[in-house]
């Protein structure tokens, strides 16, 4: 079968086509026929082994792919990796069926992003009606779905920031009330102007280094700060715990592996996702599919921030 591999790790360039044997089923799995695979910003830090989990070489990247099923079914999942292939080894009891109102692209939103979103704000940072949250990076496949879920679930304010006018025209064409150049030098201060003066309650952050730390000056009394990457590549400064007991305010960290092992969690940010697309209430933002053969591009495209929404590896192509 057809895959993309690395076997050095560093950064797009190590993604490279191969042809090699079809993987084997483990206990309790099936090989399935990989019909498209999500990219996510985890892949570039896999293919660099600077994640959280630590990786072993060879590797096929790709965390998450819809699959054909034996009854021609289309099919939802998470593998860990090797998701960039033709073909994959998965658990059958751990996919979700797709409906046939969503696309495969549209579908892959919830798995990853989606449900990333989904909890940030339910779990990890309990919005409230009425309450200001800023999501970094509004134009991006988290971002433009916690725009949404945030409008939807009675947020009083949303604040996104982006890199360029055009990702922050789209921010607000999705229900953002104010978009924020992610470049401003005083972040702290744009966020809060956007806020009429006030700090923030709730913000999504993904980047590290001075986003982080402007960003949690930003928050009011009580606000809360959730982590969930740092694409940047550069840490924040330093927590001491008494300036958060100062202020009242959390910082909490998200790691989607932590929803894998309570299935019953993303099983229900996954279904409630699929549900809104389908009935139209949200609207998946698609950036680009590619061929499985330029999975570096895609790379590429995250990597120096010009992508919007959810990029797409077609095996097929």
């Amino acid at each position: 079968m057809r895959a993309v591999r690395i076997t050095r790790f560093g950064g797009p360039e190590t993604l490279e086509p191969v042809e090699i044997a079809d993987p084997v089923a483990g206990p309790g799995q099936q090989v399935f026929d990989v019909l498209a695979a999500g990219v996510n910003y985890a892949d570039t830090h896999q293919t660099e082994d600077s994640y959280l989990a630590p990786q072993t070489l060879p590797l096929i990247p790709g965390g998450e792919v819809l699959v054909r099923g034996p009854d021609g079914t289309r099919l939802l999942g998470l593998c860990g990796s090797g998701g960039y292939a033709e073909r994959v080894a998965l658990d059958p009891r751990a996919l979700f069926p797709v409906p046939d109102a969503v696309s495969d692209a549209q579908a892959l939103t919830t798995l990853v992003q989606g449900a990333t979103a989904w909890h940030l704000l339910r779990t990890s940072t309990h919005l409230a009606a009425g309450e200001t949250v800023v999501v970094h990076a509004g134009a991006g496949g988290v971002g433009t779905i916690a725009v949404q879920l945030a409008r939807r679930w009675g947020a009083g304010r949303v604040i996104a920031t982006a890199s360029s006018e055009q990702k922050r025209r789209l921010t607000l064409d999705l229900g953002a009330d104010a978009a924020v150049d992610s470049n401003a030098e005083d972040l702290t201060a744009a966020l809060r102007e956007a806020n009429g003066g006030h700090g923030v309650d709730v913000v999504l952050e993904m980047t590290g280094g001075r986003v982080f730390d402007q960003s949690l000056a930003a928050l009011a009394p009580l606000g809360r700060l959730a982590v969930f990457g740092m694409a940047s590549r550069t840490p924040p400064t330093p927590l001491v715990p008494a300036s958060l007991m100062a202020h009242s305010t959390t910082v909490a960290g998200f790691w989607l592996v932590h929803l894998v092992r309570r299935p019953e969690l993303l099983a229900t940010a996954v279904t409630d996702l699929l549900e809104l697309i389908t009935d139209g209430t949200l609207r998946p933002v698609i950036g680009h599919t590619y061929p499985l053969a330029d999975a570096a591009l895609a790379h590429r495209a995250l990597r120096d921030r010009s992508s919007v929404g959810k990029l797409v590896l077609d095996p097929r192509a």
